[in-house]
């Protein structure tokens, strides 16, 4: 499990379910074919805000399994996988 502290050095976060905000952004944001791949998903699939947020979370983990310092497209497909089974993205 990978572990965040916020920028506030005063928060620290126990997992990546806790990621929010800013702190999100900076753990979770993948590469550009990530981000390609995620905003096509969003598009086609309809993805909320929340469902976008939770498929970054998701891939965060899988990047940190895979022992990954970034989010990349893989982690994405996976997550998305995850949460549109059945689905092709």
């Amino acid at each position: 499990m990978f572990r965040w502290r916020a920028s506030t050095e005063t928060t620290e976060f126990r997992s990546n379910a806790d990621l929010e905000g800013q702190a999100l952004t900076e753990a979770a944001t993948p590469d550009a074919e990530g981000r390609d791949l995620l905003a096509r998903a969003a598009e086609r699939f309809g993805l909320s805000a929340r469902g976008y947020h939770r498929v970054m979370r998701v891939a965060r983990t899988i990047a940190d399994l895979a022992h990954s310092e970034e989010v990349r497209q893989p982690h994405i497909a996976e997550a998305l996988a995850f949460r549109l089974p059945g689905q092709t993205a």
